[in-house]
């Protein structure tokens, strides 16, 4: 890959809704680790292309130009910020509008090329959880442990709303939500650069019918027996 990793790189893969955000960042609690969240690049992109009411070769240019990266701020919710440019934009890239942009934004090879090397140098900076659509498959191949997550279109949908909701958004019908997400697994899953899939030696894990602590605890659990020297340590 061209960068030594500097610790243990964990990879969660899935769609949209099946709880990667919050898993992730809880497990990374857990462990000890850096959660390093990749669809909020994309995110972040999409959000400065609409900003700018502009086309795939801006999306292009702010891939390229500027300067993202995470700060963690304990007394913000979410803890895991986004800044582009120094500015925190967190709270304004969950909206509808930026998630069907960021999904259409993710399949232009030029913005892909532009992150991959930035999200590589995040990943071996230390023991890293990354989340995505392609860790296991793209960006980390050598991951140490992968998952990828599952869960039912109706949960899913049940998921985004609640979120969008507690948000204060303006929130859609549960059938506008539902339809947004089989719009966009289509669309992730049948892109020709870096398309949602799952890695040959991914752990899965259906979120259906569990709840996130008992979903955190599963992965835990699985990562600890791949990995048993990672156990006391934080």
């Amino acid at each position: 890959m061209g960068i030594p990793k500097q610790g243990v790189v964990i990879a969660i893969d899935g769609p949209a809704g099946t709880g990667k955000s919050s898993v992730t960042r809880h497990l990374a609690d857990e462990l000890g680790f850096i959660h390093i969240d990749t669809g909020a690049l994309y995110r972040a992109v999409a959000y400065l292309v609409l900003q700018k009411k502009g086309s795939d070769e801006l999306a292009i240019r702010i891939a390229r130009d500027t300067h993202l990266e995470f700060h963690r701020v304990p007394e913000k919710n979410p803890a895991n910020r986004i800044l582009a440019n120094s500015q925190d934009i967190t709270d304004f890239i969950r909206t509808p509008e930026v998630s069907m942009l960021a999904s259409r934004v993710s399949a232009i090879p030029e913005v892909r090329a532009a992150l991959l090397g930035l999200q590589r140098r995040m990943g071996c900076s230390g023991n890293t959880i990354l989340e995505g659509r392609d860790i296991g498959t793209v960006i980390f191949p050598d991951a140490d442990v992968k998952f990828f997550l599952t869960a039912c279109v109706e949960e899913r949908a049940k998921r985004r709303l609640a979120e969008l909701e507690a948000a204060g958004a303006d929130a859609p019908s549960f059938e506008e939500v539902k339809n947004q997400i089989i719009e966009r697994d289509q669309g992730d899953s049948t892109r020709a650069v870096a398309p949602l899939k799952k890695a040959k030696e991914a752990i899965e894990v259906d979120t259906s019918k569990m709840t996130l602590d008992e979903v955190v605890e599963h992965m835990k659990k699985q990562v600890l027996k791949k990995m048993p020297a990672l156990k006391g340590k934080r």
